[in-house]
């Protein structure tokens, strides 16, 4: 029971695939979370596995609180513990403010926002029974800067961040190490449902002051950065990963 586990949500593709796969090679057994895609979760644990680690793929929506503790039950019965929690999955409704109605609202805040305080409410369960773990969320830019039709993510994006925040305080005790990562523009599959794709995409590349657009590596290594021993003091905090365009007014 010494081998360890790390849990990353919304895993059969993107930045959680490429997370997951960051963490097998640095030796940990992953679970892989996913609520549509089980051919895509199925070809992720393949990769995996394929790197000499276990993949233990979980179908279940992280907005339903109940489904969240089947997916925790799942780990506790397959691996028995948990070292690193990374809550990445996220989705949302993209419209102007007039058009947002309220079964938008719920589903972008349970999915954005009340995931993460239920997961890390079971994934602290585990993690204390190993003397402590390490929890890092995905953000966006959006949760501090207006971004067209992006009113309730950005505002379930910003309630994550607060709750990064609580997090951290509270289960500091516990010896549970609480942050987040922020990205600028990731040409991502998610981003092909922004209305305004080609624009965010446009500014991306002609406005980072870096000179490219961030990637997703650059994302997996904030994070990596923020699971590792050398960063144990960084508490409760939301890195920008964007290449510096939130500078620029």
């Amino acid at each position: 029971m010494t081998q360890k586990v790390a849990l990353v949500t919304g895993s059969s593709r993107g930045i959680g695939k490429a997370t997951a796969l960051r963490l097998a090679k640095e030796g940990y057994d992953i679970v892989i979370n996913y609520a549509r895609s089980k051919t895509a979760a199925l070809e992720t644990a393949a990769e995996i596995e394929a790197l000499g680690r276990k993949a233990l793929p979980v179908k279940a929506n992280v907005g339903d609180v109940e489904k969240i503790k089947y997916l925790f039950e799942e780990i506790e019965h397959e691996f028995g513990r948990l070292d690193v929690f990374v809550n990445n999955a996220a989705s949302g409704v993209q419209r102007p403010v007039m058009e947002l109605e309220e079964s938008h609202w719920n589903w972008t805040m349970n999915i954005n926002s009340k995931a993460l305080l239920f997961c890390a409410q079971e994934a602290a369960k585990l993690m204390e029974k190993n003397n402590g773990g390490k929890i890092v969320s995905i953000s966006s830019l959006g949760s501090i800067r207006y971004l067209e039709n992006y009113t309730v993510v950005g505002v379930s994006k910003a309630a994550l961040e607060a709750l990064t925040r609580y997090l951290a305080v509270e289960l500091a005790p516990k010896n549970i190490i609480v942050n987040a990562v922020s990205g600028g523009a990731v040409d991502t599959e998610a981003l092909k449902h922004f209305p305004n794709r080609e624009e965010l995409l446009a500014e991306a590349r002609e406005k980072t002051p870096a000179g490219r657009m961030v990637e997703i590596d650059d994302m997996v290594n904030a994070v990596m950065f923020l699971l590792a021993d050398e960063s144990s003091m960084i508490r409760g905090q939301t890195i920008i990963v964007d290449g510096g365009i939130s500078l620029l007014v």
